[in-house]
């Protein structure tokens, strides 16, 4: 199966890392210094301007603009089959943009080029089973039943990275500032998280900290001090005001 990328940003980028090796892909874009870029970091692809009034006929397209680029495309044809990464953007708005015989939205995260994304998924049942394939090849997949959903889901697996990365850093801070170096306290955060995972795979997330967390031990006194500070509250506004702004960008 091929798959046609319009965009070649650092999504577009993480996608084909992790999907080169099972499909053909081919990478249409604007830029073409960065398309260069492109093929000599993944030798395997093929790389083409994106021309005005571009035929995608009968292609599986994988598109990869930002939200607010959706207006400036110019295509020709219909395409077979449109899988659309962009936040926020309605189904309805897709279609009357680019025409294509069944549309898919979806949300990977950039732990695609690591074959590790979280993807969600929604849109047209024909296309259910080649979604979850598709993307199944860079991680795990969820299918959501609305549009609402996947709108939420931006806000915890698209934007979850950027959240956790800050979770990261400020933790391995704390460890600077008590006296580890810099590069212990990142080797012990990038352990944390992947045992971390791996305990969320198979417990709640409420199980596992009743689980480290002694009566009067040191856990219970540094997450008193993150109560203490809203922590709890910051990431759940942290995700409304993310799918909020999904919303906001689905209209421009």
């Amino acid at each position: 199966m091929k798959l046609t990328f319009i965009g070649n940003g650092n999504m577009a980028k993480a996608l084909i890392k992790g999907l080169v090796s099972s499909y053909e892909i081919e990478v249409l874009g604007r830029n073409k210094s960065s398309l260069e870029e492109l093929q000599k970091e993944i030798p395997n692809i093929s790389t083409n301007l994106l021309k005005e009034n571009e035929d995608i006929s009968n292609k599986n397209i994988i598109l990869c603009v930002k939200p607010y680029s959706l207006a400036q495309l110019s295509l020709s044809g219909t395409a077979n089959s449109l899988y659309s990464v962009l936040a926020g953007t309605t189904i309805e708005s897709l279609s009357n943009a680019i025409s294509a015989k069944s549309y898919i939205r979806t949300m990977p995260n950039l732990a695609a080029s690591n074959l590790k994304s979280m993807t969600t998924i929604t849109g047209d049942e024909s296309l259910k089973q080649s979604a979850i394939e598709i993307f199944n090849a860079i991680g795990s997949t969820l299918w959501l039943k609305s549009e609402k959903e996947i709108d939420i889901a931006t806000g915890l697996a698209g934007s979850g990275p950027a959240f956790l990365a800050l979770v990261a850093e400020s933790l391995e801070d704390g460890a600077v500032n008590a006296g580890l170096t810099r590069a212990d306290a990142q080797t012990l955060s990038a352990g944390l998280f992947d045992g971390f995972s791996s305990l969320l795979q198979n417990d709640k997330a409420s199980n596992i900290k009743d689980g480290v967390m002694s009566p009067g031990g040191t856990t219970a006194a540094g997450y008193a001090v993150l109560e203490k500070h809203n922590v709890r509250y910051a990431m759940i506004e942290a995700i409304e005001v993310a799918y909020q702004k999904a919303l906001t960008l689905g209209k421009k």
